[in-house]
């Protein structure tokens, strides 16, 4: 599903009108029609009920407009408030309200001290609240006196309905200067704005709507728009039944690489999670002496056991036996507990050089780049990298704190730079590809900031490599399942006591719900 910026969507609109005919006001109307759906569907029955609309000067007020003109017709007891002057109205907003002004709607002013008491007054009796004051084009902060009303609107003990966004929330940025309407729902049209998933405005947006207001498909599709919501519909394509004819090998083949002494547990975990997205096969190729513990915590992993240095990590001495694997797998996994030492830079290049399948790099194969990354550049294999913000700030030379503040448009610009897919892990996971394209995940939980959720991730997204998918489907995908996984464990289990392998025991029957919807 695309993720459209506010002058994306103002093209969107007009590119309707002109090109496709569709008129503004019928635009409007099927906005209104669409929250309409929504009141309706919590209400019930919205005859004999009471609802507040807070519409401004704008378009967003006259959707509002709108939806108050159809509540009157099904019998609702409806009060609106229009914050602005009323000869400022915008020309759809003001033929909407000359409708209701000749349908006899209660069109209050809020413009003053006593209207503001009047309007308390309203919400004092109201089932449900319509947030219909700003849209998408907001910025920056409400005056005094609008923050005063939406602080009253907030206090109100029914349910708010927002109209398209938040009032008050940027639809770029997601920010919050100062006061917001906090919805329990937001009915976005068309699709969903990019300031709708990100922090802080996710707390103001409350359970997300995107409605159809007859916007055509082409327009909406168009390639120029580069930013992208994961949601289920769109993972459960990659999701396919299997074939009755197939067998292990048609499954693919991956390896996993790392491990040292302490951190055995980060290579099982991206083993066992390739096997449950399902991988036909799995090898773990580790430090030698760590062998029995992989071999006595799980059997379906095969092992490979490498030479080491004193520390327990891998030697440069494993580089032919890597050669080897390397010519036996689908898809390789590199990094996981591998520890950051001297030689790691030296066995990750190696891999990098020598492979013919993609490469996944995470955790400290990701730090054995530290100083190097220019070694991502121009090879002729995929490779996906998958780094927390204080791994890509080694990488890079930027702080965590601007990695942080500007995430999207940094795995853009390093994805589409090295020729790399960027899975920038953290809440609202980030996936850039080489091709510009951007995508955003929507699921997850704070549960899941747990150790080894990253090599859980890791393991899922090679197990689908393996399986055929492209790399960046895979990405896709995988961090999509991850926190799909992490969602149903924390239904069962609450956030607070997750494990990474709540996370791989969970995965199937998520898989399951996807093959079978």
């Amino acid at each position: 599903m695309k993720l459209i910026k506010a002058e994306q969507m103002k093209e969107i609109d007009r590119r309707a009108t002109e090109e496709y005919l569709i008129p503004s006001l019928l635009l409007m109307e099927n906005a209104g029609l669409r929250v309409l759906d929504t009141i309706r569907d919590l209400l019930g029955e919205t005859r004999n009920s009471k609802l507040v609309i807070l519409a401004g000067k704008g378009n967003n007020g006259g959707d509002g407009l709108v939806i108050g003109r159809h509540l009157i017709n099904d019998g609702a007891a409806v009060d609106i408030f229009l914050l602005g002057e009323i000869e400022n109205l915008t020309a759809d907003a003001g033929v909407n309200y000359n409708i209701l002004k000749k349908m006899g709607g209660r069109l209050l002013p809020l413009k003053n001290d006593e209207d503001i008491k009047v309007f308390t007054n309203s919400l004092l009796s109201a089932d449900l609240i319509i947030d219909a004051l700003y849209g998408i084009g907001f910025r920056g902060s409400m005056d005094d006196f609008e923050s005063r009303v939406v602080q009253i609107l907030n206090l109100a003990k029914v349910p708010v309905v927002a109209v398209d966004i938040p009032s008050g929330v940027e639809a770029d940025t997601g920010k919050v200067n100062g006061t917001a309407v906090r919805a329990d729902y937001t009915v976005t049209l068309a699709a969903p704005k990019l300031g709708q998933i990100l922090a802080p405005a996710q707390e103001y947006v409350g359970n997300l709507i995107v409605a159809d207001i007859s916007i055509p498909h082409l327009l909406m599709e168009d390639p120029r728009y580069k930013l992208n919501l994961i949601d289920e519909a769109m993972v459960r394509k990659f999701i396919k039944p299997r074939a009755a004819e197939s067998h292990k090998g048609t499954y693919g083949h991956v390896l996993v690489a790392g491990g040292s002494a302490g951190m055995t547990g980060a290579v099982i975990l991206t083993s066992c999670a390739a096997l449950r997205s399902g991988a036909g096969l799995v090898t773990a190729a580790l430090p030698e002496s760590l062998v029995p513990i992989l071999d006595a915590s799980v059997m379906e992993v095969m092992s490979r056991p490498l030479p080491e240095t004193s520390a327990a990590c891998i030697s440069l001495e494993a580089l032919p036996a890597l050669e080897n694997l390397l010519g036996t797998i689908s898809v390789c996994a590199i990094g996981p507990g591998m520890s950051r030492y001297r030689e790691a830079n030296a066995i990750l290049r190696f891999v990098l050089e020598n492979s013919g399948v993609p490469i996944l790099i995470d955790a400290d194969g990701i730090n054995a780049l530290e100083g190097d990354a220019a070694i991502l550049k121009d090879r002729q294999i995929p490779i996906v990298i998958t780094p927390h913000p204080r791994e890509l700030s080694r990488l890079t030379g930027l702080t965590v704190e601007e990695i942080q503040h500007n995430r999207l448009e940094i795995a853009h610009q390093y994805a589409t730079s090295w020729g790399v897919t960027v899975v920038l892990k953290g809440h609202n996971t980030v996936i850039a590809c080489p091709s510009g394209e951007v995508f955003i995940n929507s699921s997850g939980n704070p549960g899941m900031a747990t150790a080894g959720s990253g090599d859980v991730l890791s393991g899922i997204i090679v197990g689908l490599i393996a399986q055929g998918l492209t790399p960046k489907n895979a990405a896709i995908a995988g961090v999509y399942l991850h926190g799909c996984s992490g969602d149903k464990a924390a239904a069962i289990k609450g956030q607070r006591g997750l494990m990474a392998g709540d996370l791989i025991k969970y995965l199937p029957y998520i898989l399951r719900e996807l093959e079978i919807s």
